[in-house]
């Protein structure tokens, strides 16, 4: 206990205390008073004396910080000028030292830190989540005083809004940040790890990509495709897209440097593929994914090339030609000519392609080396890159015939003529 507590100043004379036209202080003894404000605001302060100077330290204001809480901290700043240590200085220090150990500061400096081994999509990506879904919540709290609950109702936030990914991605974050706050020694433990996300996350049936396995609705699709009447750059994007069973990201994202049209031949390099991190960071010519054109796609990039050729991207976004095409576009022009995402996605012309062409006789291994898909048999993945290229040629030219016999046939399926 204090040994100011003999002092006239009670709690209730405090509470009680009006404003008047000048501020005025109501003292406690031992340079502990409370300061009353014309607002009518009441703040603790402490009058002392160091170096010779007479100074004043804040503690806080009433009632937020109590008679009591205010006497402990006047006797812990009396305590450090006592030892020649200035409180007011001190607390600085300290506000300096708990914001560098909020989540937040941590978190950004783990940025920093990963950045140079991360793509620039990602790192933009892992950025935003954090910005959005997390900072808000927990930024300005220390981290080592953070526990499982507060990051388990910063999931369920984003939960709750139907995207049950992005929570899982958001733990993933935030248990990266603390892995990178305990061995930096901002944090004792990483509470992240506790949380199982199977317990606490609604089930989630796993939906495919939506995609139309009917050849009058493909042929529709195409027609429409060709009638778009949005930008340019977008129509072409999605006349190209079924012919050439890619991700969408890794058309969107398309440089002219990959192609060449001469010889038919798009090469996407490794640091752009879905792979792991250290192969995309390698970028070996060995795994960059050879994709065959067809007369039909090379006809397409002639007329993309007339437009964006002197860019760097072929496919470059209308805001502006030093970026790629948004990864929206595509979605956005299948819904304005009415094909909703129960229809057809981006994603989902891979589907189409890989239906039908299982369902027309083609080898599955070719089909799959196409869509390159991961391969979990070693030794026929180390075959892929090469062995089937020529296969993938002519089944990639035939897939294009077929494209068009379906757009130009109306009602009339036109079969795929196999060698």
């Amino acid at each position: 206990m204090s040994k100011y507590t003999t002092s006239n100043l009670k709690d209730s004379e405090v509470r009680h205390a009006k404003p008047q036209d000048k501020l005025y202080r109501l003292r406690d003894g031992g340079g502990l008073f409370c300061e009353v404000l014309k607002t009518g605001a009441k703040v603790w302060r402490y009058n002392y004396r160091i170096n010779g100077k007479q100074k004043t330290f804040t503690i806080g204001k009433y009632p937020d910080t109590s008679l009591s809480e205010a006497r402990t901290s006047r006797d812990e700043a009396k305590k450090l000028v006592s030892m020649g240590v200035d409180p007011s200085q001190q607390k600085q220090i300290n506000k300096k030292a708990l914001k560098e150990n909020t989540f937040q500061k941590i978190a950004e400096v783990w940025l920093v830190h990963q950045k140079p081994q991360w793509s620039a999509e990602h790192y933009r990506r892992t950025k935003s989540y954090l910005e959005r879904d997390v900072f808000p919540w927990l930024g300005n709290r220390e981290a080592k005083a953070i526990e499982a609950p507060e990051i388990i109702a910063v999931i369920m936030k984003v939960s709750d809004r139907g995207a049950v990914d992005a929570a899982t991605r958001v733990k993933g974050f935030i248990q990266q940040v603390f892995d990178y706050a305990v061995v930096h020694g901002k944090a004792p433990r990483n509470p992240a790890k506790d949380i199982n996300l199977q317990l606490i996350l609604p089930k989630r049936v796993k939906k495919h990509f939506s995609a139309i396995t009917d050849p009058l609705e493909l042929g529709n699709l195409l027609r429409a495709i060709d009638g778009y009447h949005g930008s340019v750059i977008v129509r072409q994007a999605l006349q190209l897209i079924p012919m050439v069973m890619v991700r969408p990201s890794e058309l969107n994202n398309a440089e002219w440097i990959e192609f060449d049209l001469d010889s038919a031949m798009w090469r996407i390099p490794a640091k752009r593929r879905k792979l792991a991190t250290h192969i995309k960071r390698a970028n070996k010519p060995e795994d960059e994914h050879q994709v065959p054109l067809s007369s039909q796609a090379v006809k397409v990039l002639r007329e993309v090339k007339q437009y964006t050729g002197n860019g760097k991207y072929v496919f470059p976004s209308a805001r502006g030609r030093s970026r790629a095409m948004s990864n929206n576009a595509i979605r956005v022009a299948l819904r304005s000519m009415g094909f909703d995402n129960d229809t057809i996605t981006a994603h989902g012309f891979r589907a189409v392609a890989s239906t039908f062409l299982n369902t027309l006789g083609y080898r599955s291994e070719v089909i799959e080396a196409q869509l390159a898909h991961k391969d979990k048999n070693q030794i026929r993945r180390a075959y892929n890159h090469a062995d089937y290229i020529e296969e993938r040629t002519v089944m990639l030219q035939e897939w294009a015939d077929y494209l068009e016999g379906l757009k130009l046939g109306d009602n009339k399926i036109i079969p795929i003529k196999r060698a």
